[in-house]
């Protein structure tokens, strides 16, 4: 499964917040971490954050595309609709 996330780096803490939608409407999960976005800090915790809420190993989630980007698209391994939405929420829409 494919997730889009919306990071922000510097957070205060590390935590997903919900679901909000993009310019499209499309869905996009919220993600804050702590970390800065500088030398993967952000990147590895934001892996970490999002295998902790889901309950999947760190080596199921790989960050596809948007490395240097906010805006990130997630593949997760082995997750499925209804796993994904009792660990954070239904997607809107």
């Amino acid at each position: 499964m494919r997730l889009t996330v919306r990071v922000t780096p510097r957070g205060g803490r590390d935590a997903v917040e919900g679901w909000t939608q993009d310019e499209a409407g499309r869905p996009v999960l919220k993600v804050r971490v702590a970390a800065a976005a500088a030398d993967g800090q952000a990147n590895a915790a934001v892996v970490a954050v999002l295998a902790k809420a889901l309950g999947r190993p760190k080596s199921a989630l790989r960050i596809l595309r948007g490395d240097t980007a906010r805006t990130k698209q997630i593949e997760v391994e082995g997750l499925e609709p209804a796993a994904l939405a009792a660990a954070v929420g239904a997607p809107p829409g």
